[in-house]
Parts: C-alpha cells; sequence; structure tokens
C-alpha cells in the first residue's frame, strides 16, 4: 500500500489489514468527582544504545499462556531496553486504555502512568499494531523474562481493600480500590484479574451488580447475561479498577472461569442437511491446519447472510459474540480489516444499499442479495461532485477510517458526529443537493454533528473546496464492479479465488510483502458455486497458521470456487449459538464487524438502494 500522509501511519503497507488513522473516539464518559486521577505518570524514555533484538510468539500472563508476537530489544533475559507487544494484548490482556489524538498519537493510561505513542513509534508486529511498553511495565513492577519463543510477564496479585459504586445517568459505576496494580483481562462479558478477595467483598460486588467468584488468586466477574461492561478503565494513586455497567439490576449466584456458552438450541437444531458444520485438520505445503467450515444455502435455506456492525457509527470495536447477539446471528464470523488504534473501518461495509464505509485501494469485496449466492471481485468506487458549470473534483473515500490528501465525504452512517481524522482538515456542510455552510479545521477538530439529510466533504492535506454557500452540487457514484450495487457488501482483501482459480495478487491490492509471506489465523467468506461457505482456519500442534497462498490452495482442494480473505490473526472467530468456539490466537479479540447468518425474517428492515447518480442528501 502506497504511503499518503505523515499522519496515515506507514503501518498500512506493512500490516495489510491497514490498522491506521483513527477519528477520535465518542466522548469518555465523565469520571465521578471523587475519582479524578491525579497528573498521569509518564515514565522517561530511555536511551539506550542500539541492541539486538530477538521475538517469540508465545505469551505467559501470570502462567496463563496464549499465542502473540512479541520482541524483544537488549542481551539481558530480565531487563529489556524495549519490550514490543501487541495493542490487542495491552488492552484485553493487560487492562490498558488508549485513545487516538487527531495529529495520530496514541495516548495510553494503566493505572495512572501515561504514554505517548506517536505515529512512527506504532510499529507493525505479524498482523498487529505493537507499542514499545518496556518503561512503563518496568516502572509499575512487572516481572518479565524471555526464554526462547516464551515471554513471561508476572505481577503479583494485590489486595481488594474495598468496593464502591454510584449510580450515574444511565449505567452504574462500580469502583474497586486496590493495594496495587493488576493484570486486567476483558472477555465476552466478565473481567478477569489477579487479586486477593474475601467472600464479604465478592457479597458486596454481586450486589452492585458483578456475579463474583475467586479462583486461587484471580478474582473473576461477569455482568448477567453476559453483556459486556460499558466501559473498564484503571486508575492511579491509589490504584483502582472502574468498571461501568448498564443499569440492570442486581446480579446473583458466582462468576466461574471462562467456558465455552452453550450453543443455542435454535442452531443445534438445523445441525445437518440444513446447515453443515465440518472440523477438520488438513495438511498444506506442510502446514497442518485445522479448518472450521460452516456451509449453507441462501437461496432455500433458514438462515441468510447479513453484515454485522455496531448501531452507534463506525468509530468502535466491539466482540464477535457481542456483534451476533445484537442482530441474533447463529452463526457469525469476524469481517474486515480495521485500525486498532482509532476503531475505525478500513474496507467496504454495505448493509441494504446504504454504504457504512467504502472500499479502499480496490480491494476484494464480497456482495449479495436476499436469497442469492454471494458475487466476488475487486472493487473500487468512483464517486465525483459536480457543480452547475460541469466541474468535476474526484472523491476518494465514503465513511472511511483510510485518510489521504484530496477529498472525502462523510454521511450519518459515520455516526452521530465526525471529528477530523488529520491534524487540519476543511470541509464544507451540504444539505438538499446545496452547500450550507464551510466549516474550519478548529470546528471540525472538535466535532460536526451529522444528520440524516447531510453530507460533509472534508479536504485534507492542502486539497481546496472550490464552493461557497449556497452553490448546487451534485453527486456522482459508480462501483468498478456490479457486486458494488448488492444490498450488502464487505470489503477484505487479497481476494483469493474466482471462477475456480486461484487468483490472489496480494501487491495488487496494497498489502506489504510481510503481511503476504506469514502465516496466521485466517477468517474466509467463500462459495462452492451452490453453498455459502463461512470458513476459520487455524494453525494446528501450535502452528502459527497458513500463509495466505497455502490458504488459497487448500480452499480450492476443498471445493470453493471463489474465496475472499477477511481479517484475521487476533480477529479471526467463530461464534456458533452464541459460544466463541474459534478464537485467533486463544483470545477473543475486538473486532470492527462481521458476517452473519440470521434467521429469515429476523429483524428484517427494509433495503435503501441508493441510485448511481443523486443530488447530494436529496
Amino acid at each position: 500500500m502506497a504511503r499518503t500522509l505523515p499522519i496515515v501511519l506507514s503501518l498500512v503497507a506493512l500490516i495489510g489489514g491497514p490498522r491506521v488513522t483513527e477519528a477520535a473516539p465518542p466522548p469518555m464518559l465523565p469520571a465521578l468527582p471523587e475519582l479524578a486521577p491525579p497528573r498521569p505518570n509518564r515514565p522517561e524514555p530511555v536511551l539506550l544504545p542500539p541492541a539486538a533484538e530477538v521475538g517469540g510468539t508465545r505469551l505467559a500472563l501470570n502462567g496463563r499462556s496464549q499465542q502473540a508476537a512479541w520482541r524483544w530489544g537488549g542481551q539481558d533475559p530480565r531487563l529489556p531496553q524495549a519490550l514490543w507487544l501487541p495493542l490487542e494484548v495491552l488492552e484485553g490482556q493487560l487492562g490498558f486504555s488508549s485513545r487516538s489524538r487527531p495529529d495520530g498519537v496514541l495516548a495510553l493510561e494503566w493505572f495512572g502512568r501515561e504514554l505517548l505513542v506517536p505515529p512512527g513509534a506504532q510499529r507493525p508486529l505479524a498482523d498487529e499494531v505493537a507499542i514499545d511498553v518496556a518503561a512503563i511495565l518496568r516502572d509499575v513492577g512487572v516481572a518479565l523474562e524471555r526464554r526462547g519463543d516464551l515471554l513471561d510477564l508476572r505481577l503479583p496479585a494485590p489486595r481488594l481493600l474495598q468496593v464502591r459504586s454510584s449510580e450515574q445517568a444511565g449505567f452504574r459505576r462500580v469502583v474497586l480500590d486496590l493495594d496495587g496494580p493488576t493484570l486486567v483481562r476483558s472477555s465476552e462479558g466478565g473481567v478477569q484479574m489477579a487479586l486477593l478477595s474475601r467472600a464479604d467483598q465478592r457479597v458486596q460486588l454481586t450486589a452492585r451488580g458483578l456475579r463474583s467468584g475467586a479462583n486461587g488468586p484471580d478474582l473473576n466477574l461477569s455482568v448477567p447475561g453476559g453483556t459486556a461492561p460499558l466501559r473498564l478503565f484503571t486508575l492511579g494513586e491509589p490504584a483502582r479498577v472502574v468498571i461501568d455497567l448498564p443499569q440492570s439490576g442486581t446480579a446473583t449466584g458466582t462468576a466461574a472461569p471462562a467456558a465455552p456458552a452453550p450453543i443455542d438450541p435454535r442452531l443445534l437444531a438445523l445441525l445437518g442437511p440444513q446447515l453443515r458444520w465440518d472440523q477438520q485438520v488438513h495438511a498444506v505445503g506442510g502446514t497442518k491446519v485445522r479448518v472450521n467450515a460452516v456451509r449453507v444455502d441462501p437461496r432455500s435455506g433458514p438462515l441468510e447472510l447479513r453484515t454485522l456492525s455496531r448501531p452507534d457509527g463506525m468509530a468502535g470495536l466491539s466482540s464477535l459474540a457481542t456483534l451476533a447477539q445484537r442482530q441474533d446471528a447463529l452463526v457469525a464470523i469476524n469481517g474486515g480489516f480495521f485500525n486498532r488504534v482509532r476503531r475505525l473501518p478500513l474496507g467496504a461495509l454495505r448493509d441494504q444499499g446504504r454504504w457504512l464505509s467504502g472500499p479502499i485501494l480496490s480491494r476484494g469485496a464480497v456482495g449479495w442479495d436476499p436469497r442469492s449466492l454471494p458475487r466476488f471481485g475487486r472493487l473500487r468506487l468512483d464517486e465525483w461532485i459536480s457543480d452547475d458549470r460541469g466541474q468535476r473534483w474526484p472523491l476518494l473515500t465514503v465513511n472511511s477510517g483510510y485518510a489521504q490528501r484530496g477529498l472525502s465525504r462523510y454521511t450519518a452512517e459515520w455516526g452521530r458526529l465526525y471529528q477530523a481524522l488529520t491534524g487540519s482538515e476543511t470541509g464544507v456542510l451540504l444539505s438538499g443537493g446545496r452547500v450550507q455552510r464551510r466549516i474550519g479545521s478548529q470546528e471540525l477538530a472538535a466535532g460536526v454533528p451529522l444528520r440524516p439529510e447531510d453530507t460533509l466533504v472534508v479536504a485534507r492535506a492542502g486539497a481546496v473546496l472550490p464552493w461557497g454557500e449556497g452553490e448546487a452540487l451534485r453527486l456522482e457514484s459508480r462501483p468498478s464492479d456490479p457486486l458494488g450495487n448488492a444490498s450488502s457488501v464487505m470489503g477484505g482483501g487479497p481476494l483469493l479465488l474466482q471462477n475456480g482459480r486461484i487468483v490472489l495478487n496480494g501487491s495488487a491490492e496494497g498489502f506489504g510483502a510481510a503481511f503476504l509471506r506469514q502465516g496466521a489465523p485466517r477468517t474466509v467468506v467463500g462459495s462452492d458455486g451452490t453453498l455459502l461457505w463461512l470458513v476459520t482456519l487455524e494453525g494446528a500442534g501450535g502452528g502459527a497458521g497458513p500463509t495466505l497462498s497455502e490458504t488459497a490452495q487448500l480452499l480450492l482442494q476443498l471445493g470453493l470456487v471463489d474465496a475472499l480473505n477477511l481479517d484475521g490473526g487476533s480477529s479471526t472467530g467463530l461464534v456458533m449459538g452464541g459460544s466463541h468456539r474459534v478464537k485467533g490466537r486463544g483470545v477473543a479479540g475486538s473486532v470492527h464487524n462481521g458476517l452473519g447468518l440470521v434467521p429469515i425474517g429476523s429483524g428484517a428492515a427494509t433495503s435503501l438502494l441508493v441510485p448511481t447518480s443523486q443530488r447530494l442528501a436529496d
């Protein structure tokens, strides 16, 4: 992928599923007055001479093992000069909070310590974004040791001092006061942490809406109904864990260690001729691959394929199980690429004829209409704005986190508010096919509300917006492939199979060489010409997983004729009847969107097809 603006992270090309540039996340919920944190401590960077780097793919957190890439700088096996860990691990397994600023700087916080990471210091690691956290881990007191391919992190369990709570507008805030920091692990509907607690304290947690249970030095907390907390973060001086819960009454019972949820009986009743689920191990190119394949006929079967996304706009991530539950999907796989730093989509996402996010870089995509097999191809969306004099200006993207120099447009599908993705943007707001007003960079940085009838055209990196207030403008929008006119579209890449042939060409879709070579867990949507396939592929016996070339070869051997690679690595997931059966690297990573098989007629909505040429926001 070509590099664009300096603030568009250079990770785009290197990690393939570009997890780059982000709009500032929605405003954070205000803390209670008594919880206002002191000024965060910022570990000073340690300037040491260059040293050799070593890495591995296994991680142990207080003895709990998982797959995760890491890089260690320095010769001392217990004192790294630099330690690069994936952002997904920092947030999901250690309890870091993150937010991104319009200038691309990532702000990490953990128990009162703050680390500011500029775009150039956000490093690609396998298929993830990694951050050097050696200083902040050392400052908190985490013991580190590398042993071959294994990185061991240990932090003694602190004591739970007290439990507090207060009622806020729309949520309940529960505060755990600790006598020191701890590792905080988030999972679907639950939180686990190394924390010494008493029985009476666990009763207090239950009374405040958290099912709780102790497993040795670990405290397991879960939200009734399996829902996730609204927000989870830490504070320092003293150490605190803060959990915001939906107001849904009082919990009962205790929380057990995480285990696969039972499968929805509705799905069990369908397994067989109507819905096939195969789990097998295959060999390809010397690599053993564990394959989960779900097959269904979308033309006559009881389930239909739908995109899965959050209802509150394009900014934000969710667990795959939450996305599936929200739309009653009995089967779900993770979807397209996204920017994990900024939590924004990077590729096509179309639902009921509306572009929630437009395609980028002519990457592979799949499109379908109700009761039909999907179509596969590479997709580009060509859009222009023209005035009454016949002059035309190209639009690069629609509702996308992929920021480039030029003009892009945003609609209410993006969310209720647009905030600048880059440091200096200008805009014009259009409604009823006319320019309503011009918008400066400061207002865009603060956020501009988007109504259903609005279209916001944003100019980046000095691009010019030549229109004045009241001027009439027209939008032309044409997909490069007919699949872009389908009511539903999901982007991914690279395209693996088309019409029974391997068509893998990652460089043509903007993917870097390292991404194309590496082995990793994979998620694929495909077809054998009769059935729709939803597939996950993982390394068997502890292997990293297949390369993209091995994936294409294996799918061809299995009988597929069309196949599209979706996001993979830690994002790879398969949810069957509410039970998360495949987790890319052993943990359930948060994702931006997904694909689901939903019972026919469940929550169906009217398609809102958009013509290829129209007055803006008419």
